[in-house]
């Protein structure tokens, strides 16, 4: 690349002095870490290398390379693409209003620079089925609505070569940017397309590193679309071969264990003050930005200073302050009459068969003319009705001042004409809208609120126009969405009362009473009336026969819609003025044949013609079909949207075909016009031979900062704009600033245009606050004081007042888009966008561009409508280079980028796209892209630096702080297990299998659980006698089959059941040591059998205990396929067991033997196995009795999974030792019968029960809407006490609240659920239980999370998140908040990761490798100070705080609140900021219905964000931006890749918690078959 010139040779780089070597290598971490965006790390590297690049020779050798490298038939395509366009009429009336050949050289050129490579950008990947396009018939053709009417903009087309060449030689663009990879010569997106790595490298991470060279922003494709066509439904990208995935998995236990925890103040609680006033103070006082700035730097603050300050090379106006323009004065002429209703009448009476207006039929040819005489008598007749017809004498329905709606369609105006006259003449206010085409028109709700806001009642239109109304099956017309409820009036003649001989019409002289309202809409949407006075339609009507020497007589060709605007002013009001003759043709005529206006200018030898640039453009495109049209009649050509800054092109190019037809380039008039100031400038028809107005050639970069500098730059960055003429007769102008106060620009700046005079806009109807901003403007001066007392009107139009007073037009305030600082112009993006070669990827009049808002700053997006047969590569091709393009020429960065099918974008009446309503769209989701691109990466410039992390704190100064502080550790402990009597004899056994023993012998009948199915019945129970037969049983077989000593291992396959128990204690009865093992899932053998068989080989098992049909599926051929099967340890089924007896049972020689293995997998993908001891069992079980009141005439319900954790003690474990019955539901039942755990509870009456999240989530999402049902059956869920989620993770405190509320109508107390904590280490650390204060909640500042610390925030806080307790603490557990780092005690309110001290810890993991060091850290290791007692603590892994609050424990001391924050291995790590995955998950699971689950992970320092799409595919890509958007926007992260799946894919374990590691692999191994993945580069 060009960009080469600053690179230097591997010598000079090796004689850099190792100063710069060490800073460009600091450069390169930056930029992977992605620290420092490409733009910055490109700056900054040439900035260190220029003082040691001799630069000129190099760069131009270069430029020189790139041309030669350069294919020819690439550069081929290039030069002959500008003439393609005069050869061919490629397929219909294309919007051409954008043309300009300058401007697509300017592009060509720009691009040019980029080689015409593969490219190094990841192309989407996209599920073949997912976006079928219509099929090309059924689509619009495109000349039907590629007529984008309302923004007209035209231009430039060719600076494009040498100017991208020069300005992306140092900022060189990403898109098709080949990456040289080391270790070959290929590129390295080539490279790993066809999964052949070649660098020695063992991971991923290494295969990017040694892609590195060059500047690289982007992560390779590792998805490429170059698949093999195996499956034709839906391709699925090539594989790449990842390294085993042992490597990929999580790293061990505790190896990335770091977090800084800063002891910096939070938000104090104070005992000695109540906590209201505390709340108070803590409002009044609350800082600016948080204590301990070294620690904590509050990020709003920096991220306003992000935004880019303007830079001070920036260019700013010089001129001196600009003097207001004035106008010719408006010539009084004798014989004006004093209203226009007065000309009308006159010209009715007096010349009635002068022809007035001639209407077309659809080929174009007349089919009716209107002469003043009929228009008049008509006129007069509809007047008559409207006032004294519709209603009765003494309850009239229109009163004089009262507002109608006039509802024509666009090829009536001889219907039309006769409404508004009629309505002048009735002095009822017209209000001329569109006609409504659906029930929900693009825009038409807006219409209505202005039609509510008018206070309309009656609608006018014509019988044909009626009959094609939308109707309701009775055959009314359908109520519109929005609109009033109006009273239909047709207008047609037969209709119509005459009027008696002596009633005549009131004139009274034009004054400032309302004469119609003009609809106009507004940037955002919404829709305004402004109001015109009857003195203002007679001024205007004056200035323009001024202006443009209207004589009598003469004919116009009208080719715009004559409701409004220019159409209305000339062809309806100049024309009955000046006795003129108006030809109209319909925007429906121009699109079957878009000569017919300039053959209407032929055959009646029309003066003047009023038209837009497309029309201009519609004429050259089919100039062929007609040899001897001449337009040598012409003395005006008014270009009404001459002040759009690209119709200076279409001129020149009309001109220069049509000058041999006669055309005069002096009769070439472009006008400026608004809806509030009326005709703003017109340029006056020229004198023949005198020359031609010159045109201004302003440099873009200037005017993005509002100032006029002629462009000297490069002509690529060039904007040529034509002069609109002078000020009207009798107007005056001025420029003011087009934000904040009307302040008077200077003369070298671009500002909004405001006129004023007689002939304007008088307000927005009914909206008094807006009409005074934009109809009462006083311009004031540089000093503030107001210059002048005339009030001036706001044009909505930029511009600036050049030599020769000459007005010139440069943009719409509608269309502004500041971004950064900088104004841009959407028609100018469009007009860029179109010049890259965009005939075969997309429709060049449906193309809209718009600013959102995201993150402190404007961000653009262009949407276009993508042809029916582009392929995909086509679009990434065209998306690409329209990117570089736009940031090529105007130096700005595209957010987003996207395509949607055909003809789906919401149209305006005349065919445009309706800019407002695109946007709604993309916000809320709905636009329904099939293609998309965003670059967050390089527009998003203001993110807050990364944070580096501090130096740590030393264990002293910790102390310090905290005895300085006076603050209390932060540590928290449940009852005392010494202070508790038990008289229960079960105090005097040490061992759980003695216990069960001694109740077979106690209460031999006592039945301890009652299994059900899904139909609520029991199917199996066991009593305590029963129970220990069972397992003497087992324990027999265990000698007799299996020859097992004491201490072996035996794997437990089990589904949840009475027989899992039985075996459990069976193996206790043997001396074996059990461990439970979830079964394998038959239909799933390959994703469940290898977990199995891990948890086999790890715990060394010898022997296997299961049931006869788990035992075939172990030994099947479809477990062959998954796992070895040769090699299972002795299989044992225990369905039917021999009637024998243990001759004894075994008893461990001290409570600290081993009494079972409990295994689980954790959310990294982890499994880990942890030993529990005898004497940790029976201390477990006596805690949870305790906490819970258990007892043996109590019942509890479980719906738990019995494998592991606090879950498997519960299931197996507490009813012996307690001896309370447990009522058993297997969790899987409840998919078949939702209503189990429920009507169970409310069966037994049970007042204790427990669930896992996921169970609590079937039954809010299942039983939601079924309360009622429930209530029918009786269910009533008063009984429950406590209803307690077993996890080990924050609790889902918007699940909860969820579950409280929809069952709160059936009984169900919201003080009832709660949730506990525990972990690998401790299975148990909280645990509700029965008394105790109801758990508390916390609002905690989110920003303050990423920084490792605890701020309490009130409800309602911006970024807040609420926290809940964990359920109590269970009693003989202690708990203290530790800096993992320092391993230091932390303070009160400060987050650490919580140690755990208790008797019923676990002893240590169960591995192959018996590692000491880490069993030590875990599971024995003490505080780094602050403990005399020097008290051994497990680390539970996870970060939390404890909280003193204003609650009583059981013990009468204030109650200590532990809140879990979430799992160490968890966090995520960015920008030097923790982040919990679940708080962005959160967030993008809100923003969408359509998102039914989301998950979150990191690849090479990028975010991926995966979300399951549970509505249409066609939604896929609308959650790109929104995903995209609120990551930002809440998290301040730029999200790297978005992949969008179907529901269920994101893997979710027996917890309810979701595997991110495991969906983090299937990704790397490409094995998600996901609907669409985004790249956002």
């Amino acid at each position: 690349m060009a960009e080469r010139g600053l690179e230097p040779t591997p010598a000079a780089a090796a004689a850099l002095p190792p100063e710069v070597r060490a800073q460009l290598a600091e450069l390169e971490l930056e930029l992977s870490e992605g620290d420092i965006t490409q733009k910055g790390y490109e700056k900054k590297r040439s900035k260190l290398l220029s003082p040691y690049i001799p630069q000129t020779q190099e760069t131009d050798s270069a430029v020189q390379k790139e041309h030669r490298n350069q294919t020819p038939a690439s550069s081929a395509a290039q030069t002959s693409a500008p003439s393609k366009y005069h050869r061919t009429r490629s397929g219909g009336a294309r919007d051409e209003r954008y043309r300009s050949d300058i401007h697509t050289e300017a592009v060509q050129a720009a691009l040019a620079k980029h080689k015409e490579q593969k490219m190094a950008l990841p192309m989407p990947t996209k599920r073949r089925s997912t976006f079928v396009q219509s099929p090309a018939d059924a689509c619009t053709p495109p000349d039907t609505s590629s007529a984008s009417e309302d923004e007209g903009s035209l231009r430039r087309q060719a600076a494009l070569s040498a100017a991208l060449q020069q300005s992306l030689q140092n900022a060189e663009s990403w898109i098709n940017r080949s990456i040289q990879g080391s270790s070959t010569s290929s590129s390295a997106s080539s490279t790993l397309s066809h999964g052949e790595v070649k660098g020695t490298s063992g991971s991923l991470a290494d295969v990017f590193a040694s892609t590195r060279i060059e500047n690289f922003s982007a992560p390779p494709d590792v998805t490429t679309t170059t698949s093999s066509s195996s499956s034709s439904s839906s391709v699925r990208p090539a594989n790449i071969d990842l390294p085993p995935s042992g490597i990929v998995k999580g790293m061990h236990k505790g190896s990335n264990r770091s977090s800084l925890m800063d002891t910096a103040d939070g938000v104090p609680v104070n005992s000695r003050v109540s906590t209201k006033i505390q709340q108070l103070l803590n409002t009044l006082k609350r800082p600016k930005r948080p204590p301990l700035k070294e620690f904590f730097v509050d990020d709003s603050e920096e991220i306003v200073e992000g935004i880019p300050q303007p830079d001070p090379n920036q260019p700013k106006p010089e001129g001196r302050q600009m003097t207001p323009v004035k106008g010719e004065p408006l010539g009084v002429i004798c014989n004006w009459p004093p209203a226009l209703e007065s000309a009308l009448q006159r010209w009715g009476t007096t010349q009635a068969k002068c022809p007035c207006l001639t209407a077309l039929d659809v080929t174009g040819k007349p089919v009716y003319t209107l002469t003043y005489g009929k228009l008049w008598s008509r006129s007069l007749k509809l007047a008559y009705t409207l006032l004294n017809k519709l209603g009765t004498k003494n309850e009239p329905v229109l009163k004089p001042g009262d507002r109608v709606a006039l509802v024509y369609p666009n090829n009536d105006p001889v219907m039309f004409m006769v409404a508004f006259y009629g309505c002048l003449l009735a002095e009822v206010i017209p209000v001329p809208i569109e006609v409504p085409l659906t029930r929900k028109d693009a825009g038409g709700q807006q219409i209505g609120f202005l039609l509510g806001s008018c206070g309309i009642a009656l609608a006018l239109t014509s019988e044909v126009c009626l009959k094609g109304l939308p109707k309701t099956q009775n055959g009314e017309i359908v109520q519109f969405k929005g609109w009033p409820r109006l009273k239909w009036v047709v207008t047609d003649s037969k209709y119509l009362s005459k009027p008696p001989k002596d009633w005549q019409p009131h004139t009274p002289p034009a004054g400032v009473e309302p004469a119609y309202i003009e609809y106009k809409t507004s940037k955002e949407g919404s829709v305004m009336g402004v109001t015109v006075s009857r003195l203002a339609m007679l001024s205007h009507c004056q200035a323009l026969s001024q202006a443009c020497n209207y004589s009598e007589g003469e004919t116009v060709v009208n080719v715009l819609d004559f409701k409004k605007d220019a159409g209305l002013w000339h062809g309806m009001f100049a024309n009955v003025m000046n006795k003129m003759h108006t030809i109209s043709v319909p925007y429906s005529v121009m699109k079957t044949c878009p000569l017919s206006w300039v053959q209407r200018v032929h055959a009646h030898k029309a003066k003047v013609a009023l038209v837009k640039c497309r029309d201009l453009h519609w004429a050259m495109m089919a100039h062929r079909d007609q040899r001897d049209v001449s337009l040598s009649s012409l003395r005006m050509l008014i270009v009404t949207d001459g002040a759009n800054p690209w119709s200076v092109s279409s001129c020149d190019a009309f001109l220069s075909l049509f000058q041999s037809h006669g055309l005069k380039p002096e009769a070439i008039c472009p006008c400026a016009t608004s809806a509030e100031a009326m005709t703003v400038a017109i340029r006056r028809p020229g004198v023949p031979g005198a020359p031609l107005p010159g045109r201004a050639i302003l440099s873009m970069n200037g005017l993005s900062y509002g100032v006029i500098r002629v462009n000297t730059e490069d002509k690529n960055s060039a904007l040529t704009v034509q002069d609109v003429g002078h000020v009207m007769p009798g107007g005056m102008m001025c420029i003011v600033k087009p934000d904040g106060p009307p302040h008077l620009c200077k003369t070298d700046e671009i500002g909004e245009i405001c006129v004023s005079s007689r002939a304007g806009g008088m307000m927005y109807f009914g909206l008094t606050g807006v009409t005074k901003n934009t109809f009462e403007v006083i311009p004031v001066n540089s000093a503030g004081s107001p210059v002048g007392d005339v009030p001036f009107i706001r044009s909505g139009l930029l511009g600036f007042v050049g030599p020769g007073s000459l007005v010139f037009v440069v943009g719409k305030m509608d269309g502004l888009l500041m971004v950064s600082g900088r104004r841009h112009n959407a028609d100018d993006i469009v007009a860029t966008g179109l010049a890259v070669e965009s005939i075969k990827t997309v429709y060049r009049g449906r193309i809209a561009v718009f600013s959102v808002s995201v993150f402190y700053d404007e961000r653009i997006v262009v949407v276009a409508e993508q042809r029916p047969d582009a392929s995909e590569e086509d679009s990434f091709q065209w998306m690409s280079r329209v990117l570089q393009a736009i940031d090529s020429i105007h130096q700005v960065g595209v957010y987003c980028l996207a395509l949607v099918p055909a003809n789906t974008l919401p149209k305006t009446p005349l065919g445009g796209i309706h800019i407002s309503q695109t946007k709604q769209l993309f916000l809320e989701g709905s636009l329904h892209p099939c293609n998309i691109l965003m670059c967050p990466h390089t527009c998003v410039t203001n993110l807050p630096k990364p944070r580096q992390k501090q130096p740590g704190v030393g264990p002293a100064s910790v102390m310090v702080g905290n005895l300085v502080a006076g603050k209390r550790i932060a540590q928290a402990a449940g009852r005392d297990l010494g202070q508790i009597e038990e008289n229960d004899l079960v105090r005097k056994h040490q061992f759980l299998a003695e216990i069960l023993q001694w109740r077979a012998q106690a209460t031999p009948d006592h039945v301890l659980f009652m299994l059900l199915n899904a139909k609520g019945t029991t199917v199996c129970t066991a009593s305590c006698l029963q129970l220990h037969k069972r397992a003497e049983r087992i324990a027999s077989v265990l000698g007799d089959k299996g020859h097992l000593n004491a201490g072996d291992n035996v794997v437990l396959l089990y589904p949840p059941g009475i027989e899992l128990i039985a075996a459990f204690y069976g193996c206790l009865y043997a001396g074996c040591i059990p461990v439970t093992v979830r079964p394998p899932h038959a239909q799933n053998l390959t994703a469940t059998l290898p977990t199995v068989r891990m948890i086999v080989d790890v715990s060394k098992a010898a022997c296997i205990l299961t049931t006869q049909t788990l035992m075939r599926l172990l030994r099947s051929r479809e477990a062959a396929a998954a796992v070895d099967v040769k090699t299972w340890p002795t299989i044992i089924d225990t369905d039917d067991l021999p009637r024998k007896r243990l001759p004894q049972l075994y008893k461990p020689p001290t409570p600290e033997m081993l009494a079972y293995l409990d295994f689980s997998v954790s959310t990294t993908g982890m499994l880990t196995g942890v030993k529990m001891s005898h004497s940790a069992v029976n201390a477990l079980c006596r805690a949870i009795k305790l906490q819970c009141e258990l007892y043996s005439s109590r019942q509890i319900a479980i719906c738990l999974d019995p494998y592991c954790g606090l879950g498997f003690a519960l299931w197996c474990l507490c009813s012996v030792y307690s001896g309370h019955q447990s009522v058993l539901i297997p969790p899987m039942e409840l998919e078949n019968n939702l209503f189990l755990w429920l009507s169970t509870v409310n069966q037994y009456k049970i007042r204790d029960t427990f669930c896992s999240y996921s169970v609590m989530e079937l039954c809010t999402k299942g039983l939601g809407n079924q309360v009622e049902v429930l209530k029918t059956r009786g269910i009533n869920l008063s009984c429950i006490r406590t209803c307690v989620v077993v996890a080990e993770e924050r609790p889902r405190i918007a699940l909860q609240q969820s579950f409280s509320k929809l069952f709160k109508d059936i009984g169900l107390s919201p003080r009832a659920v709660s949730t506990t904590f525990g972990s690998r280490v401790n299975v148990a650390v909280c645990l509700q239980g029965t008394s105790g204060p109801d758990p508390t909640t916390v609002y905690v500042d989110l920003k303050s999370l990423r920084h490792d610390r605890v701020r309490l925030v009130e409800r309602g806080a911006p970024q807040s998140l609420l926290l809940s307790e964990s359920g109590k603490i269970l009693p003989g557990v202690k708990v203290v908040i530790v800096n993992p780092e320092t391993k230091g005690p932390v303070g009160d309110s400060h987050l650490g990761e919580i140690w755990v001290n208790s008797p019923h810890t676990a002893s240590g993991y169960y591995t192959i490798y018996d590692s000491e060091t880490l069993q030590a850290d875990h599971f024995n290791t003490r505080l780094s100070f602050g403990d005399a007692a020097q008290t051994l603590w497990a680390r539970t892994g996870y970060l939390g705080f404890v909280r003193r609050t204003e609650l009583t424990a059981a013990t009468g001391e204030r109650h200590d609140a532990l809140y879990v924050v979430g799992a160490l291995d968890e966090t995520l790590e960015l920008r030097g900021l923790r982040y919990h995955p679940i708080d962005i998950e959160t967030s993008v699971s809100r923003i969408h219905r359509s998102i039914a689950e989301c998950a979150v992970f990191t690849w090479t320092n990028l975010l991926v964000v995966v979300v399951e799409l549970c509505g249409s595919e066609q939604e896929a890509l609308d959650l790109v931006p929104l995903v995209t958007n609120v990551v930002l926007e809440e998290h301040y992260l730029i999200v790297g890749v978005v992949v969008v799946v179907d529901p269920g894919v994101i893997p979710i374990n027996s917890r309810g918690e979701k595997q991110r590691m495991h969906l983090r692999d299937s990704f790397l191994a490409d094995q998600l078959d996901p609907i669409y993945v985004a790249y956002n580069m």
